[in-house]
């Protein structure tokens, strides 16, 4: 069962990438509904078993709530933009540098890095600087793409440490269903400033909205949550690695991307980077902790 589930979180979190990059819909559209969705379906049963622990909610969990809640949203809106500009690999591979931008926020906040953390990190960054390269010499729309990749990761590391701080005090699930609902806000919010319409799209687009918070949202990401609670949080990070490879490939498949060879050279060297960073982060503390890759950013 174990195997099972880690196969569908690989799947539902792999899908995202190549549905959202398939989805006629403006991206923060597209993000709305997504944390919309997933904000009922994660929400409405947390808060309906366990109606005391929302009460119970300090200011200062609200404040980090809210702090997550912005960087998630933000996310998506230059995770999603990034899609509609580059690769859905390239993408996808400079999202997923969250895990070495919290090593970096880590060094900055004055914790020392690790010589393996720091060499995972050079490794991930050359790979970028390949990967932007090949893209370059594409189109400078893909290079603005790679930039808001590495931007959206960046920002899905602060969602991480931000709700790290909530999730001492909250269940999984009513953390979840707050943050998601209030990012759904923040994100309605930018859809009226910059004019991006909510609705009065084809019935692809709607499809493609379902499809990527029933893959993503609730699949993937609740597979995993479960088996963090079953198996170690580092073979669990190491499993939510595979997106990587498995977004390039249900592209290649799906929409028929066809990359140049050293921007595959350059997606080896994130994922090995990365895999480094993570081992190297585990060692650190002494052992299985939390996850480096978020869950639920994607």
């Amino acid at each position: 069962m174990n195997l099972f589930l880690a196969a569908a979180g690989v799947a539902g979190i792999s899908a995202s990438g190549p549905i959202m990059a398939a989805t006629a819909a403006p991206a923060l559209a597209i993000a709305f509904w997504r944390n919309f969705l997933g904000s009922v379906a994660m929400g409405v049963p947390a808060v309906l078993s366990r109606r005391g622990e929302p009460r119970r909610l300090t200011a200062s969990d609200l404040g980090w709530t809210a702090v997550a809640a912005a960087a998630l949203a933000l996310h998506f809106a230059c995770f999603i933009t990034a899609l509609q500009l580059t690769s859905v690999a390239a993408a996808t591979a400079l999202v997923c540098l969250q895990s070495a931008w919290i090593a970096v926020f880590n060094r900055l906040r004055g914790i020392r890095t690790a010589p393996g953390v720091a060499a995972g990190l050079g490794l991930a960054l050359a790979g970028v600087v390949v990967i932007s390269g090949f893209d370059l010499q594409l189109s400078p729309a893909a290079l603005t793409g790679d930039i808001l990749a590495l931007l959206g990761g960046a920002l899905a590391g602060l969602y991480t440490m931000a709700g790290g701080r909530v999730r001492r005090s909250l269940s999984t699930q009513n953390y979840t269903g707050l943050c998601y609902g209030m990012c759904a806000v923040l994100l309605l919010g930018m859809c009226l400033v910059f004019g991006q319409p909510l609705a009065d799209f084809p019935a692809e687009a709607w499809l493609g909205i379902l499809g990527v918070t029933l893959a993503a949202q609730i699949v993937g990401h609740t597979a995993f949550n479960y088996l963090l609670a079953v198996i170690s949080p580092l073979v669990v990070s190491m499993i939510i690695l595979l997106e990587i490879p498995g977004a390039a490939l249900l592209a290649a498949l799906f929409l028929g991307e066809s990359l140049p060879g050293g921007t595959y050279l350059g997606l080896a060297m994130i994922l090995a980077g990365l895999t480094g960073v993570v081992l190297s982060q585990n060692r650190r503390n002494g052992g299985p902790g939390r996850p480096a890759a978020p869950l639920g950013a994607d």
